[in-house]
């Protein structure tokens, strides 16, 4: 076998090149393989860009895609009983509760981020057949499906469960709109809201008071805005903390004496009282059909009474509707005339043999 002959000057000097840059980049370039770890994580950080990925859970993946752009979901609690009809019915309180998005001005677009919390599986199948955003409350041990009649122990603890639920969504840092399914939307509420930031909360009531002092008004869970912060999770925590202690009263109650107890003053809360001329339920209706936003089935006992008269107030809203659009020009005079249809149904679900 042959020896190589003795290179030149000048390729010695290229070799002798190639072998430095070798060595430059093995050893001492800051991306060497060949430098220690201690070396490597003594380094100076370079500025990349950090790419997090959270392991998101169920609830979060849900809020996430029912938010709005600056993280505000609509946020609705159905069970069995709400979902499936009855033989006396005409239709189930969820069909009710869909069918006023799809009648009212402006709220349709809204469906796209209504999160609809079921508590049974009967309810979660209807949701995910109705193709809306869903997620599954499950409580060990309690079955939440059948009708809670108001103010039955079943009916407390139920509303007990949303209000531990609804405190977690505030923690994840969601705003949202809570809405009973017997609310019936009518216009987009959020014309009517105030946006700017300042309100923690603004609730809905039984009978409007133009005293913004919250003893002076008769607050309704039914139907709220509240803003996420320290101060609202601070709010729903108390809240909450006192489910023990009052075991015979509804959350709303529990809600109401903390209010007139100062927790208003105490948090710094700022509280807005929503005026039923917008905000309208069979407590106090409103009289104004040019402004409602929405109208509440309160002061009522049983689903069935309230499938009954909201089945009426979306028909007089569809004859409203259909007769300005008829007579533009006779518009003021058909809005004056307005009047809603007896509640008899929930009126009557008071009395003992309903």
């Amino acid at each position: 076998m042959e020896h190589p002959k003795n290179l030149s000057p000048g390729t010695s000097a290229v070799v002798f090149l190639l072998f430095a840059g070798f060595l430059y980049i093995c050893v001492w370039s800051p991306s060497s393989p060949l430098l220690s770890y201690n070396e490597l994580i003594n380094a100076p950080p370079k500025n990349y860009t950090t790419v997090e990925f959270p392991v998101k859970d169920e609830l979060e993946l849900a809020l996430e895609g029912a938010s709005m752009q600056n993280r505000t979901v609509i946020i609705a609690v159905v069970n069995r009983a709400y979902v499936e009809q009855t033989v006396d019915a005409e239709t189930t309180m969820l069909d009710l509760f869909l069918e006023s998005f799809w009648l009212g001005e402006d709220t349709r677009p809204l469906l796209d981020h209504l999160l609809l919390v079921t508590v049974d599986q009967t309810a979660h199948d209807r949701c995910v057949f109705k193709r809306l955003h869903c997620y599954r409350l499950v409580t060990e041990g309690v079955d939440f499906g059948e009708e809670k009649v108001y103010m039955s122990g079943d009916f407390i603890k139920m509303m007990w469960r949303r209000t531990l639920f609804l405190l977690d969504v505030l923690k994840r840092g969601y705003n949202f709109i809570f809405t009973d399914t017997d609310v019936m939307w009518l216009r987009n509420p959020f014309a009517k809201l105030s946006l700017n930031g300042t309100e923690d909360l603004q609730i809905s009531v039984d009978k409007f008071s133009s005293d913004p002092r919250p003893d002076r008004n008769l607050i309704n869970t039914g139907f709220y805005l509240i803003k996420s912060n320290n101060k609202t999770i601070a709010l729903f925590s108390r809240w909450y903390s006192l489910k023990d202690k009052f075991t015979r009263s509804k959350e709303q109650d529990v809600l109401l004496d903390l209010m007139r107890h100062g927790i208003v003053t105490e948090f710094h809360l700022r509280v807005r009282f929503l005026e039923t001329r917008y905000f309208s339920g069979f407590c106090e209706d409103s009289r104004d059909v040019s402004a409602v936003a929405t109208v509440h089935a309160n002061c009522c006992r049983h689903i069935n009474a309230k499938v009954r008269d909201l089945t009426a107030v979306l028909r007089d809203w569809k004859r409203f509707k259909a007769a300005v659009t008829k007579y533009p020009m006779a518009a003021r005079n058909i809005t004056s005339s307005f009047r809603w249809s007896p509640h008899d149904g929930c009126w009557n679900s008071w009395k003992r043999h309903y």
